[in-house]
């Protein structure tokens, strides 16, 4: 396809992941994960069969399908009306999410330019079945449990189907982190929007292990680069003196803090 063609179709996608599609031609998304990607714990994926849980616009299904995975399966809840909503949230939330994911559309471009064999279902994490999408030798969950209301359950069944590792790259709330380098604890939102439990580093580790896991490292903190989808704004005292603004404005600049935990079922 002629650049042109595809720089208009990638400007008429909301992108969440950052993909290069090809030569020149980059996805403006609201992460750019590219710098991360090397320095996570991989182990070697050579001839694996891996899963993507919550892939969105596909990045790290189609990084392990570079890293020589021999199959790659990817799922995802594609119409937000069915994720885990508090009851106060508004209509219009709902549709603008909707519109910014538009059933996935944006990981179908990037298949389709990419090449890509990776398979895709439309899935809860809550529904992983290994009857159903059989077993995988590593898996991957990224940025998921954050948007769930149940996020040990969710990895409840993440165990289910996975026969050899996982590596969960996931948010965590670097206050409490500091506060409580030890204590398990967790911030709730879950008003009007898809945010539910941020934990501390402590909390999302316990969270691995109540799931049926076990460490085999130690945890890495890290940070989610904010990509080109982002508005850097230059903050003021006014933003300064207000948390949940400090937060936005570091997230924006420095990125999201996250921790990367590589466990096994136990």
């Amino acid at each position: 396809m002629p650049d042109d063609g595809l720089r208009d179709r990638v400007t008429d996608v909301q992108w969440y992941h950052t993909l290069e599609l090809s030569p020149g031609v980059v996805t403006p998304g609201w992460f750019d994960l590219r710098p991360l990607a090397p320095r996570l714990p991989w182990p070697a994926l050579e001839g694996l069969r891996c899963l993507d849980v919550g892939t969105f616009d596909g990045f790290w299904a189609f990084e392990m399908e570079r890293r020589g995975a021999a199959e790659v399966v990817a799922v995802d809840l594609l119409t937000p009306s069915d994720w885990d909503w508090p009851h106060d949230s508004r209509p219009d939330t709902v549709t603008h999410i909707a519109e910014r994911k538009r059933a996935g559309v944006g990981f179908e471009l990037a298949h389709e330019i990419l090449g890509s064999s990776v398979t895709r279902h439309d899935m809860s994490v809550y529904d992983l079945d290994p009857d159903v999408v059989g077993s995988f030798d590593f898996v991957y969950v990224g940025s998921l449990l954050l948007h769930l209301r149940d996020p040990v359950r969710a990895l409840e069944r993440v165990r289910e189907v996975c026969r050899g590792s996982v590596l969960l790259v996931d948010a965590i709330d670097l206050t409490l982190s500091v506060r409580h380098p030890r204590r398990p604890v967790a911030s709730l939102d879950g008003r009007g929007r898809p945010w539910w439990w941020k934990p501390n580093a402590a909390g999302l580790v316990r969270m691995v292990e109540a799931a049926g896991f076990t460490l085999l490292q130690a945890p890495q903190r890290v940070l989610m680069p904010p990509g080109a989808g982002q508005t850097r704004r230059v903050p003021t005292v006014r933003m300064l003196r207000d948390r949940t603004s400090r937060e936005m404005t570091f997230h924006a600049w420095r990125g999201d803090p996250h921790l990367a935990v590589r466990a096994r079922p136990r």
